[in-house]
This record gives C-alpha cells, structure tokens and sequence, in this order.
C-alpha cells in the first residue's frame, strides 16, 4: 500500500513548516498573514503530490464532520430527488458533504439508514420522516443530533421543519375543479396517518363544503404503499363506475396520478370532456400524456435552501427554539382540468 503524503511530506518538499502547509489548506493564509503566492504554491504542491486531508482526524479535532444526513421518502419521485439535488448543491455552498439514502416509506429502513449516518457522525439530520418513525426523531433529539423535518412532521415533536401549506393547496385545487363545473369529485390518497396527507384530504373535504357539495365517503379512496398497483387500479375502477361516476379527481401525490392515469385511460374516458383533473405535485409523465395535467407545484428550491439554512442555524445553536416553516404552494393549471359541457360518460380511448 503507498504511503499516504502527509502535510509534512510537502512541508519537506517545499521547504516550509508544517504550519504554514496547514494554514494553507485550511484556507487560513490571511489569519496566519501567509503570503498569496506562497499559499497558491503550497495548495499546487498538495495537488501535484496527491495530498489527502485525513477527514477523521480533522473531525475528531474541530468536533465536526461538514455531513449533513439526508432521509427522504421516495428517492425516485422526483419531488424528492430535486430536493435532494437542491439540498446538496446549497449544502456545498457552505462547505458540507450530504449523503443520501431513502427509506421507501418503511419505518424500519428509515432506523437502518439513521444509525448508519449516525456511524458516519453526520453534524445533522434533514428527514422526510415516514409512517411511524417518531421514536426514531426523539432519540435523535436526546443525543442532541441537531434534526429537520422537510414534506411531513409529527406536531406532538418540537423540531425544526419546513412543509408546504398542504391544507391550502387541496383546498385551492378542489376549489378550482368546482369552478369548471365539477361536482363529483374523487380523491385518491394514501392511507396514512401522516400529517401532511391528511390535511389535503381536510383541503379537499373544505373545498366541497364551502361550494354547497356533500361530500360521499365513497368518493375518497386511500391505498397502502405496500398494495399500491393493486388499490389504485380498484379505487379508480369504483370511482369510474355508473354507481359513482365522478366527474373529476384530485390526486394526493404525483405518483398516484400517474399510476392513476393508465387506468383511466385503459378504461375509455377522455380527459378533460369525460373526467377533470388535478394533481398533487408534478411529474414529467404529465407532459406525454394527451392533455397535460393541472397541477400544485410546490416551491422544492424553497424548501431544500430553507432546510439547509435551519439545519446549519440548529447546527451553530443547540439550544435556540424550533422553528417552524409553512411555504405556500400555487396552482399550474394546463389542459386536463378545463371545463367541460358534455355529460360524463364513456368515451373512445384517448391516448398516452
């Protein structure tokens, strides 16, 4: 194995001491009046002898690693891989690593990936918290591991954290169907106790109310995440049915749209003559199909620079107060949601 140049290796090779090669490269040349040229030489040297900072003994010196640990829900739903994406450019910035994992909404993947990036002695936590994972928080909290909550949070948790306006956005989105003369309207949603999840489905149920609709337990269906394919395909199948026949939908999340969306179109209706629609987040998918999708766009490169912010604030200060952030979300209104005069009913297929 090739021994590792160490600082006093280019020390040697330029004649200097080892304290101005470490002033150097720490970037402290000014405070320890190190010369331009002399600091420029001595990063060039480092280079050129392949020099690497042993981060664990740094680490173990200054009681910081520069890692931010990052849990989102979904790595594959692009909602979550922006903000990753945002989070992790906006962490460099700062000077901080993030790493990554996902827990696919599985409370015993999210522990799993937790105590990993606990082992790496990450300086702080960013989670999309899933479904049964509030032990997990609080012990974060106990080992005074600075932690923020961005989508969801639990509110019998006082933590820092950052999530749309979920109740105003359903809202917003119903609202607007109703205004193109949707009066049967379904939902689809998953089938969670998180907060976030709820509160569009309380959006939803408000927006019906306040416009004179009754709202029908019917129209509502939640899947699991673990019968997904399985429940999406029945619940829009009974919501499409004479018995039912909604005329428009309001779907939770990007992914239940689009899972959604291939039944609906295997089914015969057309969008937006025979079924309005609304969806919870965007999707790439949205673009291809026959008439783009209505949909809340919610502001990611706010949220991934607001989680960020609060986690380097909780990073600096242990012992200041949570802090809360609710961003609003608007309303990207395309083609699948305009009004239409004819009566709903089957129709020939459309097309993807």
């Amino acid at each position: 194995m090739d021994k590792k140049v160490s600082l006093k290796d280019i020390a040697n090779h330029l004649g200097v001491s080892t304290a101005l090669v470490s002033y150097a490269l720490n970037h402290r040349d000014k405070e320890a009046r190190v010369g331009a040229d002399m600091a420029e030489k001595i990063r060039k040297a480092a280079a050129e002898l392949n020099y690497q900072p042993n981060v664990i003994a740094k680490s173990l010196k200054s009681g910081k690693t520069n890692t931010i640990g990052l849990i989102v829900a979904d790595i594959s739903n692009p909602f979550f891989s922006n903000i990753a994406r945002i989070i992790e450019d906006e962490a460099r910035k700062h000077g901080y690593i993030v790493i990554f994992g996902s827990s696919d909404e599985s409370a015993e993947k999210s522990k799993l990936l937790i105590d990993v990036l606990l082992n790496r002695q990450v300086d702080a936590f960013i989670i999309a918290p899933s479904e049964h994972t509030e032990k997990q928080i609080r012990n974060l909290q106990k080992r005074k591991v600075p932690v923020v909550l961005i989508d969801r949070y639990f509110p019998n948790i006082e933590t820092d954290f950052i999530q749309t306006n979920n109740f105003q956005a359903a809202y917003q989105a119903v609202d607007h169907l109703i205004k193109n003369r949707r009066e049967k309207i379904g939902m689809v949603a998953y089938d969670t106790s998180l907060l976030h999840m709820r509160e569009r489905i309380e959006g939803y149920k408000e927006a019906l109310k306040d416009n004179g609709i009754r709202f029908k337990s019917e129209w509502l269906k939640k899947v699991s995440y673990q019968q997904f394919t399985r429940d999406v395909e029945s619940g829009i199948k009974s919501l499409i049915e004479p018995k039912l026949r909604v005329d428009g939908f309001f779907f939770a999340t990007n992914t239940l749209a689009v899972e959604s969306l291939k039944i609906i179109n295997q089914s015969g209706f057309k969008v937006p003559d025979d079924l309005a629609i609304v969806s919870f987040d965007e999707s790439i998918a949205f673009d291809f199909f026959y008439s783009p999708l209505t949909y809340i766009r919610q502001s990611v490169e706010e949220i991934g620079k607001e989680a960020v912010k609060l986690a380097l604030s909780r990073i600096a200060d242990k012992t200041k107060k949570p802090v809360s952030v609710v961003i609003d979300a608007s309303l990207v209104v395309r083609s699948s949601s305009q009004s239409s005069r004819k009566i709903p009913g089957k129709r020939g297929a459309g097309k993807m």
